[in-house]
């Protein structure tokens, strides 16, 4: 993802998300946070989905996903949540962790159905409207807490 991505990326977060983040929050991340990472998917150089993940100690942390309404159902995230692992894999975490409004049925049952589990909930977790966060894991195989030594690109 680049600065340049940003209008067509606000797009997207505005259709996707209740309480949408900010074009200064992601701003934010893609400069200031050596922990993160975007993606964009481009069907035909036009973004219709990314995803944002952190990079921390032993495990990679989704902090965002979305895909385009005319787009999803296609396959989009999970080709998406793909990349995460590849990451992963490369990075040599052990899990890979996301919260999830407890309202949303869908988001969770892909994330079930690409091998994440219900491991928690964050009480009040979303501040426009108070309601539960429900954390999901999905622990890898062959991954170890290396804790150090990441590579971070923006």
């Amino acid at each position: 993802m680049k600065f340049s991505d940003l209008p067509r990326i606000m797009e997207i977060e505005k259709k996707s998300f209740r309480s949408p983040w900010s074009e200064r929050l992601f701003r934010h991340e893609l400069s200031r946070n050596r922990r993160a990472s975007y993606l964009v998917f481009e069907d035909q150089d036009l973004i219709i989905g990314y995803v944002g993940m952190w990079f921390l100690p032993g495990e990679i942390h989704i902090t965002s996903l979305a895909v385009a309404p005319e787009y999803r159902r296609k396959g989009i995230a999970s080709r998406l949540i793909e990349e995460v692992y590849k990451a992963a894999q490369e990075k040599k975490v052990y899990r890979i962790t996301l919260e999830v409004r407890a309202s949303n049925k869908v988001a969770r049952q892909l994330y079930k159905k690409e091998g994440f589990a219900e491991t928690g909930i964050k009480p009040c977790y979303y501040s426009d409207n108070r309601e539960d966060a429900v954390i999901m894991t999905r622990k890898l195989e062959g991954g170890g807490d290396n804790g150090h030594g990441f590579n971070f690109r923006n």
